[in-house]
């Protein structure tokens, strides 16, 4: 029984940090797990810029309202569904994700949560288990399902390499050329034929 694990952010929407980054003008929370694969201290460094530039929760969700799934991706997410299991695992948070689902269609997904206090601001984090897309890859094979993933960044290296079928997704050269021995492909066509091939 299979089951496809799919990252969120740069496979089926632009990153959210990015596009806050650029209605910010703050080129610094550019950075994502794409360039730091310490999740940790990339959280970290985030929210310290925000309490510097007195940035909370509703400056985020302004931006993440005006943006809209990749062109393809919801297409190529309904195509998925309807021939197998999908849950999409991501480092994001449920704070974060909700507008996003809605104009996905209400996938499934499992993501981590923002502690935030009463002026709005962000306090802290919190992660659902640690290496949630490896703990959570590992769970579902422990009931029986067999996952196939695919995702961009540093911190989808372990579920993809755990699967049974692993596939890097519109990832940085630097990761491709690390990790030759995974298929790696830029269309969603291309995707759903590399997914289909592990069914």
């Amino acid at each position: 029984m299979n089951i496809v694990c799919l990252d969120l952010e740069g496979v089926l929407v632009p990153e959210i940090w990015i596009a806050f980054s650029e209605a910010t003008g703050i080129p610094a929370l550019r950075r994502t797990t794409r360039d730091e694969p310490d999740y940790d201290k990339l959280m970290r460094f985030r929210l310290d810029i925000l309490r510097e530039h007195g940035l909370g929760l509703k400056e985020i969700q302004n931006t993440i309202a005006a943006i809209d799934p990749m062109p393809g991706a919801r297409q190529f997410l309904d195509t998925l569904r309807s021939e197998t299991q999908v849950l999409i695992l991501s480092d994001t948070f449920t704070q974060f994700a909700s507008p996003l689902m809605e104009k996905l269609g209400w996938p499934t997904i499992f993501c981590n949560e923002l502690s935030v206090d009463e002026s709005g601001m962000i306090a802290d984090y919190r992660i659902r288990i640690t290496q949630s897309k490896l703990s959570t890859v590992k769970a579902l094979q422990s009931i029986g399902f067999e996952t196939i993933a695919a995702g961009d960044s540093y911190n989808d290296l372990g579920m993809i390499r755990a699967s049974k079928a692993g596939i890097l997704f519109r990832s940085t050269e630097q990761i491709r050329k690390d990790h030759p021995e995974l298929p790696s492909c830029e269309t969603y066509p291309d995707l759903l034929s590399l997914i289909r091939r592990a069914y």
